[in-house]
């Protein structure tokens, strides 16, 4: 049995595991916190959300190992197509995307009636662009003119065209970029200078809308911001109920399927999910999700240091900070450290579109650790035939 799986699931066998722990939880999860969902629905039960569930799950676990097997080299010149792909995704949803509560976030294919949420798209685009650059350019890395022109425009563009509708996620894409570029050893100066002009535009951006008297966004922003500062938990339903649920979890949980208050949270299975978790698996549940996510992050560090090419290093790290950071803001939301964000858990939350983008991107991180694997091997019979 072992020699199958390692005949077939190849790779970082750590991301394996953690990827079919995260699985679990998800499933254990969802169908714990679908119960009101179900309620509220007329025409579903929670069989059928945990079905539905289960088969995104598997669907999943079918793309990881699809990609995986592809060679991550081919990623470095399909990026360049990829970012203006999501430029001109990102352009339609704001045009004519489809809006919920004031936010154009998901565009409807035509004729399919399938909904995604072009933002993730876009995240694994830019990164898969930076990480081609980075590696292409490391030479010419201190060269002003080829930061701005390479790295930093589209950056910016991709960004901005985010920002109305997600700035969380612009925020998280911003950051994993600015992290990425001095893993890469772009100087100091221009990432500062990076993030002093981003500060610039984006207050810029907010002045300007305000002006116009059409806020939308901005005023939810505001109101999130206030009610976090000032403490007044009494009007953030969620984070409210978040909290009951989190303090009555104690070190162990209510158990799988106990918990009470996912009747009252809402997105209990998505945004809130890790609360639900927490309440049923308790503390040690709640470090065993954490530490998860930190040993991804941690199995990409070992794949950069093992790795003999640039991009596909630049390109580990980038994914898997891209999924950490989003894990540990959607965390940090919901015992209430940061404001809401509306940021869902990489791989545990329900939702189509973000378990497609981060299997993908798990997928791709698979890809680059199978090859540094290979390399030794590689290396062996090169010589062995120099011989």
């Amino acid at each position: 049995m072992r020699e199958i799986l390692a005949k077939y699931f190849k790779g970082d066998g750590v991301i394996w595991g953690v990827v079919i722990l995260l699985s679990l939880f998800s499933l254990l999860a969802v169908y714990s916190s679908t119960g009101s969902l179900a309620y509220q629905s007329q025409d579903a039960s929670t069989a059928t959300y945990i079905l539905k569930h289960f088969s995104l799950l598997v669907l999943s676990l079918v793309i990881i190992f699809i990609i995986h097997n592809i060679p991550y080299k081919y990623y470095s010149k399909l990026s360049q197509l990829f970012v203006v792909i999501a430029l001109v995704l990102l352009l339609l949803t704001l045009l004519m995307g489809t809006s919920v509560n004031q936010a154009k976030r998901w565009l409807t294919l035509p004729g399919i009636g399938l909904t995604i949420q072009t933002s993730d798209f876009a995240k694994l685009a830019l990164v898969m662009y930076i990480a081609r650059i980075l590696s292409v350019k490391q030479y010419k890395i201190g060269d002003s003119r080829e930061v701005l022109g390479y790295l930093f425009i589209p950056t910016i563009i991709i960004c901005g065209l985010i920002l109305p509708a997600n700035l969380s996620t612009a925020l998280i894409l911003f950051a994993t970029v600015m992290i990425l570029l001095f893993i890469g050893r772009v100087r100091m100066k221009y990432i500062l200078g990076f993030v002093g002009i981003g500060i610039v535009l984006l207050g810029m951006l907010i002045g300007g809308i305000m002006l116009t008297g059409k806020e939308g966004r901005i005023a939810t922003w505001q109101s999130r911001i206030e009610h976090f500062m000032d403490g007044e938990e009494a009007e953030n339903y969620q984070v409210e109920k978040s909290k009951i649920a989190i303090a009555t979890g104690g070190i162990l949980g209510k158990g799988p399927g106990n918990s009470t208050q996912r009747d009252f949270l809402p997105f209990a299975y998505s945004d809130f999910i890790y609360a639900i978790i927490v309440e049923e698996y308790g503390f040690v549940g709640g470090l065993v999700i954490l530490f998860l996510y930190l040993f991804l992050l941690y199995r990409a560090g070992v794949i950069v240091k093992r790795s003999t090419r640039t991009f596909g290093a630049f390109l580990s790290i980038g994914l898997a900070l891209l999924l950490v950071i989003q894990a540990l803001i959607n965390m940090a939301v919901t015992v209430h450290l940061i404001p809401v964000t509306g940021q869902t858990l990489p791989f545990v939350s329900m939702g189509g579109s973000s378990l497609l983008f981060t299997s993908i991107a798990i997928g791709i991180i698979l890809s680059v650790s199978r090859s540094v694997g290979d390399e030794p091997a590689n290396k062996k019979k090169k010589e062995r035939k120099d011989e």
